[in-house]
């Protein structure tokens, strides 16, 4: 039977689609799986002796510091924390065998600080920048109801700081031409995320800072790469013991490092993927459904954070803990 005009439409844009679905796909899993454990990423050691890592004593920090040691990278350490700092300097250097240099700062502190790490790596000829330092809620909360220290400190951990201390050291690659910074963002930034809205928006601002500046950056020779995280087994995240889902810092990092040079922005771990995908795709079905999920979710965290933040008194007055989910009435 012969095809009409209208069938012959329907059957070009069947295979039009198609063939872009292959190819999308086939790029993903290349970008995603394929390249990355093939070896194809960026070597970091090529682009310069030394490594800068904020919030480097702990999580992420900590675990992109050794992991860059391990390559054979020198490092310098910035924390808070000297006491933290010079045990990890000594760990560092005694595993792997590198110089390692530590710059006591408070990033909360402004321009005084960004001023300091500017003067400590004048003379260094620095190829990473891990920009990791940052703060999130205690636990999930209403807006109006996160303490305003919290607020402050989020924003110029996660925005002032981020870009601050990225100004500092971004001058020195550009002028080499070559150099890799790495700015740590979250998944919270790229999904709809009530109940964390003052730390997702700073995330999400990271993620938009990044991209502008990997446009810029990239014709003079240096990398920049948003990494978007989900779960991973930290502090931070209250996540003591490590699964699929929520790898250790370790495993983490390991993953995220032989993205480089292949992605400018991903979550660093291919399972997250999962999550930013499942919430985009609900999205497009039902967008209010997407955020109800979210939120009850978030709900949920919050209402088993606070249990256990009052059991102790409730197990004193011998009263049963007891904690209203509901939205309207928080």
């Amino acid at each position: 039977m012969a095809l009409t005009f209208w069938d012959k439409v329907a059957l070009a844009v069947i295979a039009a689609v198609g063939l872009r679905i292959v190819i999308r796909s086939t790029m993903l899993a290349w970008r995603k799986l394929i390249a990355p454990n093939l070896g194809l990423g960026l070597d970091v050691a090529s682009q310069g002796r030394w490594a800068v890592v904020t919030g480097a004593t702990d999580g992420l920090g900590k675990a992109y510091a050794k992991a860059l040691a391990n390559k054979g990278l020198d490092i310098i350490l910035v924390s808070r924390s000297q006491a933290k700092l010079e045990d990890t300097a000594a760990e560092i250097k005694q595993q792997y065998g590198v110089d390692t240099r530590i710059i006591e700062a408070d990033l909360t502190e402004g321009n005084v600080v960004y001023n300091k790490i500017a003067k400590a790596i004048e003379e260094l000829e620095v190829g990473v920048l891990v920009n990791n330092a940052g703060a999130s809620y205690d636990h999930p909360e209403l807006f109006t109801q996160v303490p305003e220290e919290t607020v402050a400190r989020i924003l110029q951990l996660n925005v002032a700081a981020v870009t601050g201390v990225a100004r500092a050291v971004l001058p020195g690659m550009l002028e080499r031409r070559k150099g890799v910074l790495i700015n740590i963002s979250s998944t919270a930034g790229a999904i709809p995320s009530p109940y964390l809205s003052v730390y997702a928006a700073s995330k999400a601002y990271v993620d938009k800072l990044s991209a502008d500046l990997a446009a810029e950056a990239a014709p003079r020779g240096v990398t920049v790469q948003c990494i978007l995280p989900g779960p991973v087994a930290t502090k931070m995240s209250k996540i003591k013991r490590a699964t699929w889902m929520a790898p250790s810092p370790d495993k983490f990092v390991e993953s995220s490092l032989k993205t480089i040079g292949i992605e400018s922005r991903t979550t660093g771990y291919p399972p997250h993927i999962l999550i930013i995908g499942f919430i985009n795709a609900l999205r497009c079905i039902c967008e209010r459904g997407a955020v109800w999920l979210v939120a009850r979710t978030m709900l949920n965290i919050r209402g088993r954070a606070l249990r256990r933040k009052h059991k102790p008194e409730e197990e004193v007055k011998n009263i049963p803990p007891r904690v209203n989910l509901n939205p309207d009435d928080i």
